[in-house]
């Protein structure tokens, strides 16, 4: 059952019970509202008796004063008489416009008929002979005012009776609708109640079962969650690298043994404790503090990696050399609920790497040794020809002439001597190169392998672009990428060497770039596969068989990055455009790992 199914059955629980409620409302008002009904309608025959009653009443007054009025002959005692003269039409308009029935009007007719009737044949013609001075004593006048009177009793006791049961019959009616009324109430509770109780009792039994359901779900994803848990801190202990989250506040929950080893503080003291107290990096070079990865990952949103050349100081004082990155954790809903920080100790592997490039700087001065032995003998040898033709029978001015030509071989083997010293002079500190001054001395030192093998450069190196940087480590990489664009090219082949400026902007990433020079090496040679382009700058990697290392790309891409620069190769394979072309970006003032090799 899903959330949408339970709502539908808690709102059908609900409404139900409402609706028989108000089902049972209506009804009840629907009773009320007949009760009230015959409640008005015995108030009005209680009403209409009342005013009956009144009718009785008045008539008896018209009586009394008549009488009083005809053995006294004082005409004070008329005035109950002429009070209920006047008062009797409007109370007989009354009984005839709340006459319930057509007998209860033709019965009110006929009263008001016989008052009138006694009025005019008996009570006026009375009053006048007495006013006129006669006697009351007509029998005949009295006995038919008696009869007159008598018939108005039986009337009004007609009326009285009739009123009375339909009053009784109203009342009677009444007590039946609300004894009704009751069982009704009582019969439609029982019915609503155990509709709703059989109702209820199969949609709670749903969500019983669905709560069931769920409960075994829960259960089951605990334990499920529980072996993850498991399987999880295992694999943190067995793996080698050092492992630490942290909540989004940058507040450590868990660290493996290797991060507790690396860092020197043990899970129980470093939870809770903010990442940048157990995690205290700073830069190798600068010793400048390095910006915590988890404020890092928190700013940029994303996977980051730490700096080259950053040192973790433990808390005995100690420092090794680390690599790492950081990851955001997100939650279901995609927000950061936290970071996980892996890191590993390059101690070892940086020593590895100098050990390298060290036997890689061997390796070039070795190859750089023969050509150079190459490159002086042939012009030492030259001056010691010259010089046995100066001591055998040649003329002054052939001997002027031999002199110069020895001074100009001696030129030679000093200009390659100095370029030796320059290439293996190293600087303890950057310093200002002039890119034209260095790759022109590199291409002296290479010239004599250049024409051996056929193989023609052509440059473009203007003047006055200068970078800073080491000397000697930019020597070993332009002489590495020279010979490999010569070995490439083949006998016979075309090199061309280019330098121009680059202004500020922006990589292909989306990063930053200063302004600084590109140089640009180019082959003609047959151009290099897509698979092995992406994997030549591997250490160990080589397209040369035995007679290659495979560290020459990786040692020179390695120093170009600590100088702040890149590298990078194009190459087409196609027989039309066949070649290679390495680019070397390197900044006029960049920022140089001094810590790196």
């Amino acid at each position: 059952m899903n959330l949408d199914q339970f709502n539908r059955i808690l709102r059908q629980v609900l409404i139900l019970p409402v609706v028989a409620l108000a089902l049972m409302a209506a009804a009840l008002y629907w009773q009320m509202h007949d009760a009230n009904q015959t409640v008005n309608l015995i108030q009005a025959s209680s009403g209409w008796i009342n005013q009956a009653a009144l009718v009785q009443r008045l008539v008896v007054d018209q009586e009394s004063g008549l009488r009083g009025y005809g053995i006294t002959g004082d005409a004070v005692f008329l005035q109950p008489y002429f009070e209920a003269t006047n008062r009797l039409p409007a109370i007989f308009d009354g009984l005839e416009a709340g006459a319930g029935t057509p007998e209860q009007k033709a019965a009110v007719l006929n009263l008001r008929g016989a008052c009138q009737e006694w009025q005019e044949g008996f009570a006026v013609p009375l009053i006048a002979t007495l006013k006129a001075g006669g006697q009351t004593n007509d029998v005949t006048l009295n006995l038919q005012g008696k009869q007159q009177m008598d018939k108005i009793r039986l009337l009004e006791t007609a009326i009285f009776r009739s009123a009375a049961a339909r009053r009784d019959q109203r009342i009677r009616q009444y007590q039946q609708q609300m004894r009704s009324m009751a069982i009704y109430l009582v019969l439609l509770a029982v019915v609503v109640g155990l509709m709703i109780g059989l109702y209820m009792r199969r949609q709670l039994q749903q969500v019983s079962d669905a709560f069931r359901k769920s409960l075994n779900v829960i259960r089951q994803r605990a334990d499920e969650t529980f072996r993850s848990e498991q399987n999880l801190r295992t694999t943190l202990a067995s793996i080698g690298d050092a492992v630490i989250t942290c909540d989004a506040d940058g507040k450590v929950l868990t660290m493996n043994a290797v991060a507790q080893n690396l860092t020197g503080w043990t899970e129980q003291e470093a939870r809770g404790v903010a990442l940048s107290k157990v995690f205290e990096i700073f830069d190798e070079s600068t010793r400048e503090p390095v910006e915590n990865p988890v404020a890092k990952v928190k700013r940029l949103n994303r996977i980051v990696a730490l700096a080259n050349h950053t040192v973790l100081r433990r808390p005995d004082g100690s420092e090794i050399l680390i690599d790492d990155s950081g990851a955001p954790i997100r939650d279901q809903s995609g927000a950061l609920s936290g970071v996980v920080l892996v890191f590993r100790d390059v101690t070892l592997q940086r020593k590895s790497q100098a050990a390298l490039l060290a036997n890689e700087k061997l390796a070039v001065a070795g190859r750089l040794a023969a050509t150079i032995a190459h490159e002086i003998h042939n012009p030492l040898d030259s001056v010691s020809n010259l010089l046995f033709l100066m001591d055998g029978q040649a003329t002054p001015e052939e001997s002027a002439e031999f002199l110069q030509i020895a001074k100009q071989e001696l030129s030679r083997v000093t200009q390659i001597s100095r370029a030796m010293l320059s290439l293996y002079r190293e600087a303890k500190a950057p310093v200002t190169i002039d890119l034209k001054e260095m790759l022109e001395s590199i291409l002296l030192l290479m010239d004599r392998r250049f024409l051996d093998t056929g193989v023609t450069v052509a440059t473009d190196l203007p003047p006055g672009l200068q970078v800073r940087g080491f000397p000697a480590e930019l020597r070993q990489v332009f002489t590495n990428l020279l010979t490999n664009a010569a070995e490439a090219a083949g006998e016979g082949g075309k090199l061309q060497l280019i330098v121009h400026p680059a202004p500020a902007g922006f990589d292909e990433n989306g990063h930053s770039l200063p302004s600084g020079a590109v140089v640009v090496i180019s082959d003609n040679g047959p151009g290099i596969p897509e698979p092995v382009r992406s994997q030549l700058f591997r250490p160990f990697f080589t397209t040369k068989g035995e007679s290659g290392t495979g560290l020459g790309l990786w040692v020179s891409k390695g120093i170009i990055t600590k100088h702040g620069g890149t590298i990078s190769i194009g190459s087409d394979t196609s027989e039309e455009h066949h070649g290679t072309s390495i680019s070397v970006f390197l900044a006029f003032d960049p920022v140089i790992q001094l810590g790196g090799d």
